[in-house]
């Protein structure tokens, strides 16, 4: 059986860091702590989670540490952003009226063929470019 190919985006792998969610924090551990998925991180993952990482006044953790989360997740299989994947995602962006940089993660996420994209920053159920969206900080609410 082929494990399920899963693109996850930067802001998952930010809360895995982030104390201040410790909700979020977890459910990132859960999405991450599986061995059926082969997981995908492109270069502009990489870039983003060492700024998400350390920007502002009270950064969510040092530099030092941030450039360790950079090299553990380059450990994922790591799709390079190219001047082709660039057009591409100008093309997406226009199509699904995204943002382009929600597009190139998606485009990212074609290109590597993942079945999933995991972020919270678009449409949950969503199928862009053969990608779908699961958002895995959804709180469902109990039913009554």
């Amino acid at each position: 059986m082929n494990a399920e190919r899963v693109f996850i985006d930067t802001n998952v792998l930010t809360y895995l860091f982030d104390s201040a969610e410790d909700e979020k924090q977890e459910r990132a551990q859960q999405a991450l702590a599986t061995e059926t998925r082969e997981v995908f991180v492109s270069t502009q993952v990489l870039q983003e989670l060492y700024v998400s990482l350390t920007k502002g006044k009270n950064p969510i953790t040092t530099s030092e540490v941030a450039e360790q989360a950079v090299h553990e997740a380059s450990k994922y299989s790591v799709v390079h952003v190219d001047a082709a994947l660039v057009l591409s995602a100008i093309q997406i962006a226009r199509n699904h009226r995204i943002s382009f940089w929600d597009a190139l993660i998606v485009g990212a996420a074609a290109r590597a063929e993942c079945e999933t994209l995991l972020s919270e920053d678009l449409n949950a159920g969503q199928l862009i470019e053969g990608v779908r969206i699961e958002n895995p900080f959804a709180f469902r609410q109990p039913e009554r």
